[in-house]
């Protein structure tokens, strides 16, 4: 990826300091998605490595990862699949728990969403401890998928979380980084 695009994506994600408390730099990439270009150059350059390949399904988290992945399943031809927390979807589900900073969350797939040897792209809108998309991996390894990769706007490369997913041998796409938390 050509440095000006890092540099153009980087502006259009908005910096804000000390939030959700102080010593956090919150990423937001609601104002990425609120700028066409720049959401339209996101979604084409995570797609790019994925175009003319066989991808079945992608799978999205919470919330902001069904944006993304919603966008990258359209320019793909794939099925959309989208990971909720619990007690959000309607059908009969698999669930997982994983570990946060203060405690334990759960997330959860229907139980027909994901067939035995389908390639799946895993998508969030970041990555910083990797909690949750190693639990997604998790999942989605359960229900017999084969993951393709694993893809991000934002790395957080000093929380270590693309480290955890490639270390269960996940390729870990991401666009942009930021140093910090």
């Amino acid at each position: 990826m050509d440095q000006r695009l890092i540099t153009d994506l980087k502006a259009a994600i908005r910096s804000i300091p000390d939030y959700p408390k102080p010593g956090i730099v919150f990423r937001d990439i609601t104002t990425l998605l609120g700028d066409a270009r720049a959401f339209r150059r996101a979604v084409d350059e995570l797609v790019h490595p994925f175009a003319g390949g066989r991808v079945d399904k992608v799978a999205g988290i919470e919330a902001r990862g069904f944006i993304l992945g919603g966008a990258i399943a359209h320019q793909l031809s794939s099925g959309f699949v989208p990971i909720r927390k619990k007690g959000k979807l309607p059908h009969e589900t698999v669930r997982i728990a994983y570990s946060l900073e203060y405690g334990v969350d759960e997330m959860e797939i229907h139980t027909d969403a994901i067939g035995q040897g389908e390639r799946v792209i895993l998508v969030d809108d970041l990555i910083a401890t990797g909690g949750t998309a190693v639990a997604a991996t998790q999942l989605l390894r359960q229900m017999g998928a084969n993951i393709v990769a694993a893809c991000f706007i934002i790395d957080l490369p000093d929380l270590g979380g693309a480290k955890k997913l490639r270390d269960l041998g996940v390729e870990v796409r991401s666009l942009v980084s930021f140093e910090g938390h």
